[in-house]
């Protein structure tokens, strides 16, 4: 297991809709294993595959019952697909690993059910309410290609793009240490 360089907003990778795991192997353990030990290091909530420069639909993230005084476990799934999305939305603040530095205000189901494995092929089944669920969707999203700036209102997108291009154009170094999400 390694720590990775997480890509950054640009890179094509982060665009790609992620292929589904066929081959529940020792290389898939291998990955779960960098995504956990580079979301441990960059402190987030979750990393997708693409984070990571690997087109696979597999990511982990950061499982803490907020009502309950429980330690944090670090979980994953392969190949999730939300089944459940409620249509009641929270509006909190998001942001992302590969777009470090910034968060915006953004709705996103209060609750989400995802369906998936584990890397060993076992099925799985994520409940999420509130930050889970936002983490959940956030995650899937990577996997399709989609960045939580491409769901902000139209207004706030262009604030977010205008906010990251001056960014580059700065030339400011990227150090990815604690998640915005």
């Amino acid at each position: 297991m390694a720590v990775r360089p997480i890509r950054i907003f640009g890179d094509p990778v982060l665009r790609t809709k992620c292929v589904p795991v066929t081959e529940f192997d020792k290389g898939l353990r291998r990955l779960v294993g960098d995504l956990t030990e580079t979301l441990i290091d960059a402190e987030g909530a979750g990393l997708a595959a693409p984070q990571i420069g690997v087109d696979l639909r597999v990511f982990v993230f950061v499982l803490k019952d907020e009502t309950e005084d429980e330690p944090e476990q670090l979980r994953h799934i392969v190949n999730p697909v939300l089944v459940e999305q409620s249509a009641d939305e929270l509006v909190d603040v998001e942001g992302c690993l590969s777009i470090p530095g910034m968060s915006f205000d953004l709705a996103r189901s209060r609750r989400i059910v995802a369906e998936g494995f584990d890397m060993y092929g076992e099925p799985l089944r994520v409940v999420g309410t509130e930050r889970l669920a936002r983490c959940l969707a956030h995650e899937t999203d990577h996997l399709d290609g989609v960045l939580f700036v491409d769901r902000l209102e139209p207004d706030e997108r262009k604030r977010a793009m205008r906010a990251i291009r001056e960014m580059i154009l700065a030339g400011e170094d990227i150090v990815v240490k604690q998640s915005p999400h």
